[in-house]
């Protein structure tokens, strides 16, 4: 990707143990102005239920400063998060630390497939999904959740750079996903395909610039945020979670927060993070993707009642 360095693929413990150094290394005075760590998981039917196959992680000291690692969760398994480093510290410790910023898009199913399958019980997160959603000035607009290919059409990036991770997208959904004709299993291969790589990179490459754009605003509305990303991590970490179902693509939010929301003029402004009219086109778009996704819920709900 433009301006980014290669993906670094771990599959040892002493990589992984250099990484949980170099974690702790970290001046301490940088991690204070923004978060340190941006992380996805990938993995088949990724939650409770499915297993974890790759976990990527963009360790961001700095603007140019930042390395990406996809660590082979499949190979290494559970030892992955217990190695410890030359500190005496491991990746459980990193995840569990409220001291150690984390940065998840959509956390709900990485934070229930780390707790369900590791144990690991995250804290210090912060869900750019979230911050997207409470981003937005008007309650109609908040409705819906954005997914992270919608967030990007508003990203601090160049086209350049939009359509190259675009392709890098499309690339890694030919390989992996069954609905056009990949296989989950690409995630389990070794060596992993370049394009499953190019692809997790993909998915943190630019999740700072994002992070950077939303967080300008007051400290009430970062204190909201990371509040609710919090709850978040709670709630996917319950019994009665549900890893599928409509109600995933609403917002949190209660009535009394949105008109919270509507009423802070660091969110409802003419300063806002988009104009009114991409403001209306988000809006609008993510309808249509919300009402797509429960036709083919329907369609395979038809299907299986048929059989």
């Amino acid at each position: 990707m433009p301006g980014r360095k290669e993906a670094e693929f771990v599959n040892t413990l002493a990589g992984v143990g250099k990484i949980v150094d170099l974690i702790y290394d970290t001046p301490a005075f940088i991690s204070c102005f923004e978060p340190l760590m941006y992380i996805d998981l990938e993995g088949e039917q990724l939650g409770r239920n499915g297993s974890v196959s790759l976990m990527t992680v963009l360790v961001y000291p700095g603007e140019g400063l930042e390395r990406i690692y996809v660590i082979d969760i499949y190979t290494l398994g559970n030892i992955t998060f217990e190695v410890v480093g030359g500190r005496d510290k491991s990746f459980k410790n990193i995840l569990e630390s409220p001291e150690i910023s984390k940065v998840f898009f959509d956390v709900r199913r990485d934070s229930e497939a780390l707790f369900a399958h590791y144990g690991v019980s995250l804290r210090g997160v912060w869900d750019l999904q979230l911050m997207d959603s409470a981003a937005r000035p008007r309650t109609e607009q908040r409705r819906l959740l954005s997914g992270l290919a919608k967030c990007m059409q508003f990203a601090p990036l160049t086209n350049a750079q939009k359509a190259e991770w675009t392709l890098c997208k499309n690339q890694g959904d030919l390989v992996w996903n069954p609905d056009k004709g990949g296989s989950y299993s690409a995630f389990n291969k070794r060596p992993l395909p370049g394009e499953i790589l190019r692809y997790c990179a993909g998915d943190v490459a630019y999740l700072p610039g994002m992070y950077k754009k939303y967080a300008s605003k007051s400290a009430r509305w970062r204190s909201f945020v990371f509040r609710a990303s919090q709850k978040r991590v709670t709630e996917s970490q319950g019994e009665r979670v549900q890893p599928e179902g409509k109600e995933r693509a609403l917002s949190p939010w209660t009535a009394e927060e949105h008109r919270m929301l509507d009423s802070w003029t660091e969110v409802n402004s003419g300063r806002s993070y988009l104009s009114q009219s991409q403001q209306d086109d988000l809006y609008e778009q993510s309808l249509e993707d919300h009402r797509n996704e429960q036709l083919r819920e329907d369609d395979l709900y038809e299907t299986w009642l048929t059989g």
